[in-house]
């Protein structure tokens, strides 16, 4: 199966079975069958058959799953093995935060560059990035090239700034604005964060469960 028509629900599984690998790993476990894994993962066996399918073979009749060898292969295939450089735009509350607690290298990305309009931050230093104004964010991106943003910023400061952006060649974003990028800007890669929505989806099931 081409990788442009495996399905977005697939792709979103991969990152938690490389988590999920990670944790067997450390428990000491070397490998597993596909009705195991299913079964602590709460899946069925032919769905973690089928998800691994769409990208080739890793596992062997009879035995099962190297557990190492399938974390590394998922994390090729999730690009973790690449350095994509990302910059934070907006180091408040939110963008001290994900600069200072988000592991990116760990996840294929590399933070090279850190923005905020306060003065009053510029200059400062988080994990030995300085934070630049954000009045230098067109030299910079030309000088280094970024390939992904990460937005801390208002919605409201959103869409002039992605504008700004896209124009400077930056084809990724890790949104926590609320602005929809993806309406404006079809050909570009976005994640959004959105905790209200996962709080509002939360208090849905809640809901529902006492029913």
């Amino acid at each position: 199966m081409g990788k442009d028509k495996i399905s977005n629900s697939v792709i979103r599984r991969m990152p938690r079975y490389h988590r999920f690998l990670g944790e067997l790993k450390s428990q000491g476990i070397m490998k597993i069958s596909s009705g195991e894994l299913s079964r602590r993962m709460g899946l069925t066996a032919s769905q973690v058959r089928q998800d691994f399918n769409c990208f080739g073979e890793f596992g062997q009749q009879g035995y099962g799953y190297n557990v190492d060898i399938l974390q590394e292969e998922i994390g090729k295939i999730l690009g973790l093995d690449g350095k994509k450089s990302a910059i934070i735009i907006g180091v408040g509350n939110l963008g001290r935060t994900v600069a200072q607690h988000i592991n990116f290298n760990s996840f294929g990305f590399q933070i090279i560059g850190l923005f905020d309009e306060k003065e009053s931050l510029v200059g400062q230093m988080i994990k030995n990035v300085p934070i630049r104004n954000i009045q230098a964010l067109d030299e910079f991106c030309r000088e280094n090239r970024p390939q992904v943003a990460v937005l801390c910023i208002p919605k409201n400061a959103a869409k002039q700034l992605t504008e700004q952006l896209y124009k400077l060649g930056i084809k990724g974003f890790l949104n926590f604005s609320h602005y929809d990028i993806a309406i404006n800007y079809p050909d570009v890669s976005v994640e959004n964060v959105h905790i209200i929505d996962s709080l509002m989806t939360l208090s849905y099931k809640l809901t529902n469960d006492e029913k």
